[in-house]
């Protein structure tokens, strides 16, 4: 066992002093060791590196990884009360730090504090360096992007925020949001948090069908939206299907429509200029004290009973684990400019595009376009013009981009880049290595996170780690401060040693993990402490490596995982009748077809195609050209199999 650590030591960490920090890439040379790996579920061979990490500073000497982390899995009370009574801006400071029972699903962090996460995000940064960017919003057009301070987008959080009060929008009411990925959608959302609301941000690609089933379940009163959407060189309508969604859901009284566009949209009795009732509006609004187990937000993800989730994330422990696993994971520093390219309405894009990044006094990039347009050197002409230092994307985009000439990447200077990393799903050795040393030049430490939805931040990944520590191609490789690994049989037994697979549950609670689902705390208790008692049940399979890594095997469930977007067989299945209403396809055959782990990049790429086609449909001509390809599709995969 590591030795103890001093809180001397752990007050270096609280305090921001990256221990684990990089200096620039420089680590000179990718060391390809040929080894055969029986147990590798992406290949047969496996490739490390030298993670980018420095010597410590002199006050931390021998001071390691394993010591820190020994301390956070020993004794997590020292460890995260510790870090959270100088990293986050307490109204209130809190008098106990947990309080957890993992096997009746109860998990409490920080009780009697309070705090307001918007004054964290927004209010301790402009106090300090106002002009600061916080948001460079890459607009779909590329050399388009626009720039907000901290200053500005105080500013707008409180105009919106004053907005809500003054329509009657109370500490604990939902709200929903329903908007493309811009300035404006980060504002709702932190405007929410101001004032006590609780915002769930709905991915603005789903049907009315699937926002109406969200409204309604969350019992919102509001919703924000925009006009328009501009994605790929084209213009979709918000508005129209915010409309069809709220003719279902008597709950709503306002909804509020913010200008992506100048194309006007028929406005209705219930809609609200946003842009012209904020200009009204004070720039100052008072942050409401928030308990810190009080709710934040709630985002609804996929389960294998059909009806998606409301996962439930409260204040303080969901913010302070978010802007640790920023600073550590992806190795940011003051002044970087991070860029994670995930959409807003899933929770990459509210803990690495938003609350994370905030709370860190980050410049953060908000990407609303496509890998591919104009051309498939978007993402790296987007490097070069804003000087990004951390690159967090989808394997299933990159995969995409594989598939052009390299001179797509090479044509453009990606020097300032320091980090780059996957998210949403396992990364395939073909992807990693491309990823690596085409877009990376071999320089850049590759991280392959793994975590949830329900985790709130990364859980396993390959950083923070040992000085001069190896990086293993598709592997997210070492668990995050306070997060306890176990692989578990199908009898429920812990399975012991290395080089062994299982179900991959968390022993032990953590302060960024979710705390129930919206109004049924026993279907949070069913669905991830009771297959396997007082553990964390993740759904997902893993390997331990002879080496004591995981590796991440995929699903164990009915649930589809498309670039980190879960989405359940019962939900597809009732996609696909209310969409064909010819024949009914059989869950067994989803089940039967997903479960084949050799075919899961093909079915991937189908579910991907059939689910965009199938969110978007309105017209009936349309239904049947897929209905007439799934079947085929589903026929040829059994004829494979």
């Amino acid at each position: 066992m590591a030795g103890r650590v001093s809180l001397s030591l752990l007050n270096s960490l609280v305090r921001g002093n990256v221990i684990f920090r990089s200096k620039k890439c420089l680590r000179k040379s990718v060391v390809l060791i040929s080894r055969f790996n029986a147990r590798s579920v992406s290949s047969s061979s496996s490739s490390s590196i030298s993670a980018a990490q420095p010597d410590l500073s002199s006050h931390l000497a021998g001071k390691t990884y394993a010591d820190l982390y020994d301390l956070s899995v020993r004794d997590p009370k020292t460890f995260w009360g510790s870090i959270a009574k100088e990293r986050l801006a307490w109204t209130k400071p809190f008098d106990q730090v947990t309080d957890c029972d993992l096997s009746s699903g109860k998990i409490n962090w920080f009780l009697g504090g309070q705090l307001n996460v918007s004054v964290n995000c927004l209010d301790v940064h402009v106090a300090k360096d106002p002009d600061r960017v916080a948001l460079i919003w890459e607009k779909d057009e590329p050399g388009t992007e626009e720039r907000i301070t901290y200053r500005e987008l105080l500013e707008m959080t409180c105009r919106l925020a004053n907005t809500l009060k003054s329509y009657g929008v109370q500490r604990g009411e939902r709200v929903a949001i329903y908007m493309p990925v811009s300035p404006m959608a980060v504002a709702a959302m932190l405007a929410c948090a101001r004032i006590g609301a609780i915002h769930t941000v709905v991915f603005a690609g789903f049907s009315s069908e699937a926002l109406a089933g969200r409204i309604q379940d969350a019992q919102c009163k509001i919703v924000i939206t925009s006009n328009q959407g501009v994605r790929g060189g084209r213009i979709f309508d918000l508005k129209s299907t915010v409309d069809n969604a709220v003719k279902s859901c008597p709950s709503v009284r306002h909804v509020f429509v913010a200008k992506r566009t100048n194309e006007s949209v028929p406005m209705g009795k219930l809609d609200i200029s946003l842009d012209e009732v904020m200009v009204g509006q004070s720039p100052v609004c008072a942050p409401e004290p928030m308990d810190s187990e009080e709710m934040l937000f709630m985002l609804y993800t996929s389960g294998s009973t059909g009806k998606p989730k409301g996962i439930v994330h409260t204040q303080a422990g969901y913010l302070l684990y978010a802007s640790l696993t920023h600073q550590y994971v992806f190795d940011y520093t003051p002044g970087d400019v991070f860029g994670c390219v995930a959409d807003i309405g899933w929770i990459t894009g509210h803990s690495y595009v938003v609350y994370g990044p905030l709370c860190n006094g980050a410049t953060s990039v908000l990407f609303e376009s496509t890998p591919v347009y104009p051309n498939p050197g978007r993402y790296w002409e987007t490097v070069q013009r804003l000087r990004i230092n951390q690159f967090y994307g989808a394997p299933t985009a990159i995969r995409l981009l594989l598939k052009y000439e390299e001179n797509w990447v090479k044509k453009y200077d990606r020097s300032s880049l320091k980090t780059l990393a996957s998210v949403g799903e396992p990364i395939n050795h073909e992807a990693w290595e491309w990823f690596h040393n085409v877009v990376g030049d071999g320089r850049c430490p590759l991280v392959d996170t793994w975590w949830q939805t329900e985790t709130g931040g990364v859980c396993i990944a390959p950083l923070p780690a040992e000085p001069g520590a190896e990086i293993r191609p598709a592997m997210a490789m070492r668990p995050f401060f306070g997060i306890q690994p176990a692989l578990l049989g199908e009898k429920g037994q812990i399975i012991t040693g290395n080089d062994v697979s299982g179900a991959l549950c968390i022993s032990k609670p953590w302060p960024g993990m979710a705390r129930t689902i919206f109004g049924d705390h026993q279907r949070f208790v069913d669905a991830y402490f009771k297959p396997y008692q007082g553990q964390y049940f993740t759904g997902d399979g893993a390997y331990r490596t002879e080496d004591g890594y995981y590796q991440i095997t995929g699903r164990m469930d009915d649930v589809i995982n498309i670039s980190g977007h879960r989405l359940g067989t019962a939900e597809i299945e009732d996609a696909l009748v209310r969409k064909f209403i010819y024949h009914k396809l059989n869950n067994s055959v989803f089940k039967f077809i997903y479960h084949k782990q050799h075919n899961s990049v093909f079915l991937r790429f189908l579910f991907q195609i059939v689910l965009s086609k199938t969110f978007c449909l309105h017209n009936k001509y349309w239904s049947i050209y897929i209905y007439i390809y799934v079947c085929v599709c589903v026929l040829c995969i059994c004829l494979c199999i």
